[in-house]
Formats: structure tokens, sequence, C-alpha cells
């Protein structure tokens, strides 16, 4: 049975070469060199180009090679075939240990002490907050979210949840739908956002959102972290808030447009952290080897695991 890897953005090599040594003597292939499309049982993917699945027949299902899949639900020729996603303890664990340093280095004012440095500044003031006395609210509470949660509860933080719908997490205070948002917001003096990108949450951190949060911290203002999607984010409400001073700081680990464009206010800007799209990188041996699981236990007559609804996004 054959593997396309319909792969962008990424050596596609090193994943075609791991998927070989996981699955011996299985076909792998790629979009644009010739093979036969009714021997396609599965596919791998990442970014691929709209249509890069139309045309399969025997199509059995696609693995993204992400814990997001929204670069595949917005294929308008993806096939109805099951859509997996990645649940991977260890880009859990990398995106929590993402989470956990930006919401310390808040706490720790690292950021000041690091333009002190460059000042040769020695100055310090009474306003070091106690992790406890800081309200983290954690937008999104699927497996990256309740994670960092966790941990971020471990480091003393007072830590809340909001989801699209009800959910139940043993002692996190947890808050859902349009009649939570608000509340929620209120109590955040650090909000992180690990949300999937769908039809309901793109745009949703715009300025009435960051409007929102709460202005009686003990962090100098409301602050935003956003490791999960760019399309979350209105970057110029972002910016303007910013320049308001309604928002103290942005840590920003996706964007709009991937790479971040050369000229965007958000390189240079004071009060801006950029990372690359790395919170939670896929480690490919890791990913490789828990789609390879899952395509011999489904040839094996179990059911697929973290099969994505299409009608969520997740």
């Amino acid at each position: 049975m054959t593997i396309l890897a319909a792969i962008k953005g990424w050596n596609v090599e090193q994943w075609t070469a791991r998927l070989a040594a996981k699955l011996p003597g299985r076909p792998i292939v790629i979009p644009g060199e010739p093979y036969d499309r009714r021997a396609v049982h599965y596919a791998v993917a990442w970014k691929a180009p709209p249509g890069s699945f139309s045309g399969l027949p025997n199509l059995e299902a696609i693995f993204s090679l992400g814990a997001g899949v929204d670069h595949l639900l917005g294929d308008p020729k993806l096939p109805d075939v099951p859509i997996l996603r990645v649940v991977d303890p260890d880009l859990t664990n990398r995106m929590s240990e993402y989470v956990v340093l930006h919401c310390l280095k808040i706490l720790r004012q690292q950021m000041r002490y690091v333009r002190q440095q460059g000042e040769r500044v020695w100055d310090d003031d009474d306003n070091q907050p106690a992790a406890r006395s800081v309200r983290v609210g954690m937008l999104g509470l699927g497996v990256l979210g309740q994670d960092a949660a966790r941990k971020l509860q471990v480091m003393g933080f007072d830590v809340a949840g909001w989801s699209r719908g009800p959910k139940a997490v043993d002692g996190l205070p947890s808050f859902a739908g349009e009649d939570g948002l608000k509340a929620f917001l209120a109590r955040t003096d650090i909000l992180v956002s690990l949300l999937p990108l769908t039809d309901g949450t793109r745009g949703v951190i715009n300025r009435s959102l960051l409007d929102g949060l709460a202005r009686d911290g003990r962090v100098g203002g409301p602050h935003l972290i956003n490791a999960g999607r760019g399309g979350l984010q209105v970057e110029a409400d972002v910016l303007a808030c910013l320049d308001a001073g309604t928002l103290a700081s942005a840590t920003l680990d996706v964007f709009e447009t991937e790479p971040l464009p050369q000229d965007s206010p958000l390189w240079a800007h004071p009060r801006v952290t950029v990372t690359p799209h790395n919170a939670a990188m896929s480690e490919p041996e890791a990913v490789i080897s828990l789609i390879a699981q899952q395509i011999l236990r489904y040839e094996a007559g179990h059911p697929l695991e973290h099969v994505v609804d299409r009608a969520t996004g997740y």
C-alpha cells in the first residue's frame, strides 16, 4: 500500500526516509513524480497545495504532521476520508515549556532587565509579585492547553481556562462559550492562546477581546502569548493595543503571514517578542513512529485515533 508524502516547507527526504524505516517495503511517493494513484492508501501532509489528495480512489486516511489541521481543512478538494492530527507527549511538553517560559519572563520582568543591562542601569523596585497573584487565562483547553495549564499551576500561577463548549478539568476553573468569555477575560493578566484555527476562531484575538482583559493586575497591564495559529490574531489590532497602552506586551510565535515579512512592524516593536513558529516543533522521529503505529493498528482491525471532527475543525 503506497504512502503519499505531500510536504511543503520541510525537508521531504528526511520525512520519507523515516517513513521507509518504520514501514519497510511500502512504496512512498511525492507529488510531482509519476506514481499509480490507485495504489495510494495513506497520505502524510504538511501545507500541501490544494488538490494534492484528489483523484486518489483508494485513499483511506490523511495524517497531518503537526497538531494543527487547518492547512488541510482549507482544501476545497479534500476527499471525504479521516483526517488525523498529531497528539504526541513530546510536542505537548515542548508547547508547555514555551508557555511556562514566557509566563515566567513576564512575572520576573525579564525584558526590563535585558534592556537595563544594555543601558548599564542597576535599578529595581518593589513590584515583585508572586506567581499566585498573577492570573493566567488559557484560551483553548485541548490537550495542549490542559497540559500547559497544569504546569503553570505547579509554578504557582492562578490559572483558568476557556473553551468553546463546557469542559470539566480537575482543579482548573473554566469558562465556556460567549457567555463565559467576558468574565474569563476580566480575570486574566496573561492571555495564552492555544486555540485551533477554525472558521469560528479566525481573528478572535482582536481589539475587542484585548480590551476586555484585566486592568487591575500585578504585571503592569495585560499580556498576550499566542502560540496557537497566526490566523487567530488581527495583527493591526495587537499593534494598536500595544501603542495605546491597553496591552503591555505580546509574545507571538505565529503570524498572519509566515515567514513574518521583513517590513512587519512587529519585528522592531519594543514590547513584542517574535519567535519563528517553533514553540512546539514536530520531532520527526516521534511523529513518524506515531503514524506508523496508527497504520499498523488500523490494518490489524483497530480504530484510528485522534480523528478530526470536520464540523469543529479539531
